[in-house]
């Protein structure tokens, strides 16, 4: 069964549940990813309409592999290297050629295991 001489795909059904690194496409919603933290960066101000308060950067990885992850305000002292955080309704977006996730102003950040 072929259509314009391509093979027909099924459509990717996503399941309720994890999502991994290598699932994630820019500018497309977070459903849930859980990471293990290996680098949290320096914290920085920033101010713009939309948020003033402080900022950091972040590397994670799960087994599929590594992204970017923003750190807003509180979430900055709650995360150690080491921890592995899940992130639920966050967002994906591309930065400088890389993919980063971030909770947002919606999203969640939450610890399940030290």
């Amino acid at each position: 069964m072929k259509k314009n001489n391509k093979p027909i795909t099924k459509p990717k059904v996503y399941k309720k549940g994890r999502q991994f690194v290598a699932d994630l496409r820019p500018n497309r919603p977070v459903r849930q990813l859980d990471l293990i933290m290996l680098r949290i960066y320096p914290r920085r101000l920033i101010y713009s309409e939309s948020y003033t308060g402080p900022v950091a950067a972040a590397c994670g990885r799960d087994e599929t592999g590594l992204v970017g992850l923003i750190l807003w305000n509180e979430q900055i002292d709650q995360i150690r290297i080491g921890d592995i955080v899940r992130i639920e309704s966050g967002w994906c977006q591309m930065r400088d050629g890389e993919l980063v996730v971030s909770t947002g102003s919606t999203g969640k950040l939450r610890i399940i295991d030290r």
